[in-house]
Order: structure tokens, then sequence, then C-alpha cells
């Protein structure tokens, strides 16, 4: 159990943290490793050393000892280690001169240590339980995305939720937002002095020869006060000492940077634009997407703040990815049989923008028969009943008219997925441009019948396109082919509220839908729907988030289903719950998602604030903010 860091905020893999240190330190962080070893002026982590100088297996245990004698309980201890390149096989690592039995004794993984302590970690070593974890040989992996990718996530996998990872010998202001983005915590200002002393000058841009500059793209202190060329005609020695000022003084700027888009859950955003810098950052993203489970795992499903989709990273990045897959894996359609395609708005949500209001008017009263579906980029395919939520409601994205072509096979695939699954008698596309040709294809593909209410490159919300559209509707509601079965207005009401219930619980959703008893019905005006039974109220519909909140009455229905489902011990809670009082919770529960508390004096519903695994594994932590108790 870790007791001396806790995880505040989480963005994805990314979190802003603290150690419980004297003095308190905050992550991301960069150590300053000139402390690491300065046992007279420590700083919150020190460093015992290297176990390559030790000639009896007892000098570890003494040298810890004497350690926290100087520094007190409230500093951490990175244990004494054998540090080896990678490439070195874990077999081979033995130290010289010891036998196999002493080197047992004095390996990290068998020394204790009072007070917080950190260890060295390699990859697939047992990882204990620390405070601190210190990737082994990191600073070799720099420009292998691959292999630096596959270590991180061995470990990240395998240590304790609410400890930190250590990447010494790395740090750079151009990588430190895809380190933390990935789930390092801590760095250090190793690189930093190593550039100051080869004359390079760093910003989070890139890497800069001092000679090559003519002026500073920086207004810090040093910068402020010299040029490039006043700075190489010093002494080598103060002119180092200034660079290496700067250097820090630009990596720090950076991680501070990066732990307001944190705060904000927007680094991806940040990121996507950032990794450019090095062609192994942009690899780096690019292969942390494949690998969706872990990264899905982390990042919220719900947000209220902006999704910027700006790049062809966008289309992989898990918000995107997990709606294309909820809609194909949860999501059911209402009854109408004539499916109508439509292009996205600029205006979120969309049917409030000019042009879908130009397309509702001109559908009129036939708009009770057909099922609405947005094509989009990045999303995909928004159906109508989804479009408050996030990310639909949410993203932003360049518009310039001009699809690429893996826009075009990602929105498509979306599309043909859908059709493929949900038969429709008629499919109505009203669309031009790009969107026409993901209709054509898809078409084709799937041998449909697709009918075009507009030319390919004429204006959707002209008279002559709406005309079309309206009559093209009228005429196929005539037709005896189609189950004229219409939706009153109370029932189009009910139809986005279990899309979103659907698209919220998966199957689970259904109970709170019951075919026998009483009514279910939705009060209240778009968008603050609230469903209820009878006089019962079961859940409130969240604008912001375009989800749905339950009621103690609603999670007591759903409770059964363990879907959304946290059990706790024995206790009353108040206000939140904490990861020590949790002993079960369902794995799919991710950051932000409505859950359901059950212990066996209590019934409550909140919002989880970490995964249902980490819930499990973390012994630090507020794992779920409450709204509504009730004593069982």
């Amino acid at each position: 159990m870790t007791r001396y860091f806790e995880v505040e905020q989480r963005d994805g893999a990314a979190r802003i943290g603290k150690f419980l240190l004297s003095p308190e330190l905050r992550t991301p962080c960069i150590l300053h490793t000139a402390k690491l070893g300065n046992l007279e002026n420590p700083g919150p982590i020190v460093d015992a050393g290297s176990l390559w100088n030790v000639k009896e297996p007892g000098e570890p245990e003494a040298r810890i000892k004497e350690i926290r004698e100087k520094v007190g309980d409230e500093t951490l201890i990175i244990l004494p280690h054998q540090a080896y390149p990678p490439a070195v096989p874990y077999d081979a690592r033995r130290k010289p001169g010891i036998s196999a039995e002493g080197a047992a004794r004095t390996g990290d993984e068998e020394m204790k240590g009072e007070g917080p302590t950190g260890v060295l970690i390699r990859l697939g070593e047992a990882p204990g339980k620390r405070d601190l974890y210190v990737m082994e040989g990191v600073g070799n992996l720099e420009n292998n995305a691959r292999k630096f990718l596959e270590t991180v996530l061995d470990l990240k996998t395998r240590i304790p939720p609410d400890s930190a990872l250590y990447a010494p010998n790395l740090a750079l202001p151009e990588n430190a937002a895809t380190l933390a983005y990935l789930g390092i915590d801590v760095l250090d200002d190793t690189r930093t002095e190593i550039a100051a002393y080869s004359d390079i000058y760093l910003t989070a841009a890139g890497r800069f020869h001092l000679d090559s500059l003519t002026e500073f793209p920086c207004r810090c202190k040093v910068c402020a006060s010299t040029t490039p060329k006043e700075l190489l005609a010093l002494p080598k020695t103060d002119r180092s000492r200034l660079l290496a000022a700067h250097n820090l003084d630009a990596l720090e700027a950076e991680l501070a940077l990066v732990r307001e888009k944190i705060r904000r859950g927007a680094l991806r955003d940040y990121l996507e634009g950032q990794c450019r810098v090095r062609p192994w950052l942009t690899a780096l993203l690019r292969l942390a997407d494949f690998e969706y489970a872990y990264l899905e795992e982390r990042v919220h499903t719900f947000r209220k703040n902006q999704l910027l989709a700006n790049s062809s990273e966008s289309l992989s990045r898990v918000e995107v990815v997990r709606f294309a897959r909820r809609i194909q894996e949860r999501y059911n359609p209402p009854g109408p049989e004539i499916l109508l395609l439509l292009p996205c708005a600029a205006k979120k949500p969309y049917s409030i923008s000019q042009s879908h209001q130009k397309f509702i008017h001109a559908l009129g009263k036939s708009r009770k028969f057909v099922h609405e579906l947005i094509i989009t980029s990045p999303l995909g395919i928004v159906p109508r009943e989804l479009e408050l939520t996030y990310p639909a409601a949410h993203y932003d994205t360049a518009v310039t008219g001009h699809w690429d072509e893996e826009e075009k096979a990602w929105v498509s695939g979306c599309l043909e997925t859908y059709l493929s699954k949900h038969r429709y008698t008629a499919v109505v596309a009203h669309v031009g441009g790009a969107y026409r040709e993901i209709c054509e294809r898809t078409a084709e593909k799937l041998g449909l019948e697709i009918t075009y209410t507009a030319g390919a490159e004429e204006s959707l919300t002209s008279p002559a396109a709406l005309k079309n559209l309206k009559n093209t509707v009228e005429t196929l509601c005539s037709s005896e082919d189609i189950n004229r079965k219409s939706r009153n207005s109370e029932e189009r009401k009910l139809d986005l509220i279990k899309g979103i219930v659907n698209y919220q619980f998966g199957e689970a959703a259904g109970l709170l839908f019951p075919e026998k008893g009483e009514k279910v019905q939705v009060k209240g005006r778009f968008p603050k729907h609230q469903l209820f039974i009878g006089k019962k109220q079961l859940a409130t519909l969240i604008p912001q988030y375009g989800i749905m909140a339950l009621s103690l009455e609603g999670a007591q229905l759903m409770v059964n289903s363990g879907k959304s489902v946290v059990q706790i011990d024995d206790f009353i809670p108040r206000g939140s719950i904490l990861a020590p009082g949790v002993v079960r919770a369902d794995p799919e529960i991710r950051p932000n998602d409505e859950v359901i508390v059950l212990g066996e004096r209590a019934l409550c519903v909140g919002r989880a604030l970490m995964s249902g695994p980490e819930m499990e594994k973390a012994s630090r932590g507020i794992a779920i903010a409450l709204r509504h108790v009730k004593k069982l």
C-alpha cells in the first residue's frame, strides 16, 4: 500500500498528483539531479546511490538507515540500485563479487525502508509496493518509440495506480507533454544540463545550437538580459551556467502549461500539435493510439469542455473511437423505416444550426416518419438522439470543404457498419460533396439504393433542394412499402432518452423502461428532460454532458444488473467515497461515469473520479463524488 502519493486530477493517463513530503511535491514535476544525492541540502526526494560499490550484503540497509536519520521521515528515498542498459538481459544482471544468494539479499525488491521510498524497476520485474518507481535505462530509449512505449505500458499496467513513475535522463521542453500524456509523473533536469554544456538552446518548439541564433525567442531573465552573440563571447563555464538556467526555465514553463492542460482536460488537443516537433514523438502518439485498452480505461467518458479535432491523429483518439464503437455496439435506432442522412453543421447541437433548422422545417409533419442520422468527421455518424452527448455536441474541427482519403475511409466505414446492422426500408440522403461520395461508397459496398435529394454541388439549403427533400419524404411516406408508424412528440422524447441511456449503460439501460407496471414518460422541455415512472423520477438529462444522471429510484431499478455498480464496505458514506472503501467495481466504469454505489447499509448514486479497476487497486484518492445517499 502506497501512503505518500495521491492522484488528484486525471486527463487520460496523465495525472495531477501530490507527494505528501516536506515540502509537498506536485506532479508532473522536475527533480533537480544535483539535489538527489545532496544529503546536506536535500530536496523532497534523495537518491541512496548505486549498489555497484557495495562490498557486504548488509551495507545497503545501513546506508538507508543513515540517510533516513539525516533527512527525516518526510523525504522520499530512492533505494540503492543497480542500473543496466535496457539491452542487458535480466538473467545476466548480477553484481560482480557477490554470490547469487548475496545478490538476492541486496536486490532492490528485498530492501525495506521506513517512510516514503522509491525503487528502480525494469521491464518484466515484479514491482512490489512503493511510492515511486524509477524506469531503468529509459534515457537510452529516446528515438525508439516502439520500445519506449512497450516499456511504459508494461510498467504502468503492473505498478499500483496510486504510485508515481519517474523517467530519468529524458525530459526536454519538446517532449514533456508527450511523457506526461503517457502517464509519467516525475522527470529531471539531466538533459537540460547536458544540452547547456553542449551550447544547445532548448525550447518547446525544438533545439537550437547557440551559434545558429540571431535572437532569443524567450523572455526569461537570461534571454532578456543578453543576446546569442554576447553569450557566445563568455567563458565556457559562465555560458553553460546561464544556458542551463534558461533550459531549465523552458522545461519548467512547458510542464506548467502541461499541468494546466491536464486540469482543463485538453492535453490531447495540445499534444496533437506539439508532437510534430520530433518524428519520434509523432510516432509515439500514433503507436499509443493503437494501445486503445490502456488509454480508454483512463480517458473520461463525458466532459463539458471542447474537443479539438485538427489533425489526422484526431481520428484515432480514444473519445472518437469509443463514440463510434458505442454507436455500433450499444445504440438501437427507434422505429421509423425511413432513414434520412444529413451533413453535420458547425453549430452544436446540430438541430439548433441554421441549416438543420431549415431541414427540419422542410420535413414538416413528415419528420415523425423518419430517423435522422448525421454524417461527420471525425465522429463518423451521429444519430439525432445523441447529438447532445459528448463528444457530439463538443467537438470542433477545421472546415475546408476538402476531405482527405483517411477521413472518407473512416466515416464511410462507420456508416457501412451501421447500415449492415440496422436495415431500413428506404434511405434518403440530403447531402452533397464529400458526404455524397461517402454515401455512394457505402451504397455500392452494401448493394443499397439511396435516394439523393440534391445535386452533388447544389446548395442543400436552396429552395429547390429543400422542396425536393420535402416531396421525396412525403412520397415515401405514402408508399405501401413503408409502415407509416408515426411518433408523437412524447414518443420522440422517449426515443431520445432511450438512445442516450443505451449509449451510456448498454443492455442494462432496458431496466429503466419496464414493460409492466406504470407507464414511463418524459417531462420537461428540451434539453432539460426528466424520466419518470408515475410520480417517481428515475433520471435527469444533463445538457452539459448529454448524459442521464440517475436518481435513487433509477439506481434501484438498475442495481441488480451489476452495470456501473460499485460495492463498498459496511458504512454510510458522506460526500465522497475514498478508494480504500471500495470492495468491488464494474471494470467498465470510466472517469466521469454515472455510478451506483451499493453497500450493506447504503444505496448511493454519484460520479466516478477514477476507473473501476483503479478504484479496486488504489489505496489513496477519491473514487466517487456522491450526489444522493439512501440508508438501507
